[in-house]
């Protein structure tokens, strides 16, 4: 067995411990709702999504109520949010084109998503791993940091990132190791509470690495 899928088998261990039903961290109750959390997310804290969310989707949680509610008025809801016009203006043209071209539903493809507006890979894949349970790896910056410290990939981006992961994990557990290393990454091995030798994993897979590890941001 190499080192590679060593240091895998005992990052999923540990994760698997640490997190075995791992929640999903945006709240939504559809696949729609949940799109339209995860292009609020940008740039944006889980927290902050939930707590204005809590509101918006009281006034419309599908594409039909939202595209009525108009880009001016959804502005309203999310305007305490990083990016709030931009935002606002994806959400309203996404929905009109959901209800164009989808009939009003999320349609459950790759190549269909990332056309939406404000949808691009990792948005994608974040619906139709949690939403439609098509294996996906959506990377964003705690696991493409979490994947360098590791071992994992030396990828300059989160794309390279992403098929060094597919290829070092097996498919059935992709879209829940998703979860367990955005939690694992937030709670243990943040960018500034670990540098690569403090928390548990680090420190297991690497006991002789003395300097902070330099990892290549996304």
């Amino acid at each position: 067995m190499n080192k590679v899928i060593q240091r895998a088998n005992f990052i999923q261990e540990q994760l698997d411990i640490l997190y075995p039903r791992p929640p999903i961290p945006l709240n939504h109750n559809s696949p729609y709702t949940l799109l339209i959390a995860v292009i609020l997310s940008a740039q944006s804290t889980d927290k902050k999504v939930n707590e204005l969310t809590k509101e918006l989707f009281k006034a419309a949680d599908n594409p039909f109520k939202m595209y009525e509610l108009g880009e001016s008025n959804i502005y309203k809801y999310i305007n305490q949010i990083g990016l709030a016009n931009q935002k606002a203006r994806y959400i309203y043209k996404t929905s009109k084109i959901i209800i164009d071209k989808f009939s009003g539903k999320v349609p459950v493809s790759f190549s269909e998503l990332e056309l939406l507006p404000g949808v691009g890979h990792k948005t994608a894949s974040v619906v139709m791993a949690q939403s439609f349970g098509v294996p996906s790896f959506p990377v964003d910056t705690h696991i493409h940091r979490l994947a360098q410290r590791w071992g994992l990939s030396k990828g300059n981006n989160v794309k390279e990132t992403e098929n060094a992961l597919k290829d070092i994990f097996p498919k059935n557990r992709w879209n829940k190791l998703h979860l367990q290393m955005i939690y694992y990454g937030r709670e243990y091995c943040s960018a500034r509470g670990c540098d690569g030798t403090k928390c548990k994993i680090c420190s297991k897979l690497y006991p002789n690495r003395k300097s902070p590890y330099i990892h290549k941001k996304a």
